[in-house]
């Protein structure tokens, strides 16, 4: 769900950009305007920065561990490789 408080401000920022008599529309074309707007954000799918944020700390500590085990991998390779009397 979209922050209504979000909303307002995307909204007072479009008005604070258009022409002067533009912003003086009639209240119903507004409202019109206003549902546009906000149910073409509810169907872009957008995540909010609390939830991008626990995202991005899911990838990093997942990278982290894959950069682990690649290391951890590449030991036991070696040492595979290193055995005695193992064909090489």
């Amino acid at each position: 769900m979209i922050n209504p408080k979000l909303l307002e401000d995307l909204f007072a920022g479009i008005s604070d950009v258009l022409p002067p008599g533009i912003t003086r529309l009639p209240e119903d074309l507004q409202r019109n305007i206003r549902a546009a707007v906000s149910a073409g954000l509810a169907k872009a799918e957008l995540v909010t920065r609390e939830e991008f944020d626990v995202q991005a700390a899911v990838l990093a500590r997942t990278r982290e561990k894959v950069a682990r085990l690649e290391k951890r991998v590449a030991a036991l390779e070696a040492q595979l490789l290193n055995e005695p009397g193992r064909p090489g």
